[in-house]
């Protein structure tokens, strides 16, 4: 890996040298496909298991019936009480800084009050996590093995420099699908799918390359599905939304439209968001009349995990393309984390629900020159877990809002159990 003081170091890195490799490409041999037409995107499915993905940045009928099913799951299986207060998580990405978030919630268990959450949302490293944290404080192990003994080498291999110029990635991902194999097995699908049909949820973001559109995968459905590729495409998506452009290989999806075949191209779902919650996929008013019900019965928070720092850091940049390039990428990633932050925060506003942010520290010094470097990231894990132990003290809003700016003061917060928190 190539040092850097910069946020997200892999993605910047291996998107900047996307256009160097492009450059050499020249005709080399290209991997066969058959990618679905734009005229077809409304229909677009995975064959044998309808409805489990929705586009992310539109309503969906599916997605928002989905929501209303998972209400009526509840009632039956008596997972909330009337008053209750219904916690969402949301986890976004940041690579190997992804511990932090691992961090926390292996903390929040032990502080004795981390709820258990209605619906889970990952992207990237955060796909990578949010199976775990759906299924709660008996995977808290797993979790920490995961963020605190793995190495680059358990992540990617690096192919030879011919290879870059004849493929779609510098890199093979089998170290992490094998290690995502390893976690993900048939006993964790099996405890998914029975919380799915309690009427809690887990949904995982991708991207589209193709549409450049994010995607939603609903992954409780795909574990509960009872498809014999279920388990095969459970873990696809997880590599998927985790495939950082060049430097890992696309995943290419079989989906189907109007009675044919194609293969969909799904790169990191943090190519279109930072972290998701619902957005424009659910009418909340409209969901809120088919269930009958006129007014909120319960109050709704929605904590959201954002494994980056958010402050601006300075750095004295050279006058190269090869350090001016990767600046402002990483600059063009901050802002686009930030966007999704108040993108939530609106939604949280407009649907009342409670907003609760935590990010790592701003004077927390991350920079390492390989993004899975160990030793940084059991720094960062043991960040999230003492801050968390010690009752962390969430973000009530994102910075720059209230008078507070990213390199001033900090944005009210709120101690993990005041006010009426679970």
């Amino acid at each position: 890996m190539i040092a850097t003081k910069t946020p997200c170091r892999l993605a910047v890195r291996m998107l900047t040298l996307a256009a160097l490799v492009a450059t050499f490409s020249g005709c080399g041999a290209l991997r066969p496909r058959h990618a679905p037409p734009a005229a077809v995107e409304p229909q677009v499915q995975v064959p044998g298991m309808p409805d489990v993905r929705v586009w992310g940045d539109a309503f969906s009928p599916a997605f928002q019936a989905d929501i209303v099913e998972s209400v009526r799951q509840e009632q039956r299986s008596g997972l909330f009480r009337e008053g209750d207060t219904v916690s969402i998580l949301a986890i976004s990405g940041g690579g190997g800084d992804g511990a932090f978030g691992a961090g926390l919630l292996y903390g929040w268990t032990q502080a004795g009050n981390r709820p258990s959450f209605k619906m889970v949302t990952g992207v990237s490293t955060g796909a990578l996590t949010a199976p775990f944290a759906f299924l709660g404080p008996a995977y808290d192990e797993q979790l920490k093995k995961v963020y605190t003994t793995i190495s680059s080498q358990d992540i990617l291999k690096l192919k030879s420099f011919f290879s870059w110029l004849r493929g779609d990635s510098i890199s093979l991902n089998d170290p992490l699908a094998k290690l995502t194999a390893e976690y993900v097995n048939d006993a964790m699908l099996k405890d998914i799918a029975a919380e799915h049909q309690k009427g809690r949820r887990l949904y995982i973001g991708t991207t589209a390359l193709d549409a450049q559109r994010p995607v939603v995968w609903n992954m409780g459905a795909i574990a509960a599905s009872g498809h014999p590729d279920a388990a095969a495409l459970f873990r696809k998506i997880m590599i998927a939304s985790a495939a950082v452009p060049v430097a890992f290989p696309p995943a290419y999806i079989e989906a189907e439209a109007n009675g044919r075949r194609y293969d969909e191209m799904h790169v990191d779902g943090g190519v279109a968001n930072q972290v998701f919650l619902y957005g424009p996929m659910l009418d909340m008013a409209s969901a809120r009349k088919e269930l009958g019900v006129s007014r909120p019965r319960r109050s709704f928070r929605v904590f959201v995990l954002r494994n980056s720092r958010l402050k601006p850091s300075w750095d004295e940049i050279t006058p190269l393309i090869r350090d001016i390039a990767p600046r402002s990428v990483s600059s063009l990633i901050k802002a686009q984390g930030l966007g999704d932050l108040y993108r939530i925060y609106a939604t949280a506003l407009t649907d009342g629900l409670d907003f609760n942010l935590a990010f790592i520290p701003d004077s927390l010094d991350t920079n390492r020159s390989d993004e899975f470097d160990t030793r940084v990231m059991n720094v960062l894990f043991d960040t999230g877990h003492d801050l968390a132990r010690n009752g962390y003290r969430w973000f009530k809003m994102p910075p720059g809002l209230n008078g507070a700016g990213n390199g001033g003061g900090e944005p009210p917060r709120q101690r993990m159990g005041e006010g009426g928190a679970p």
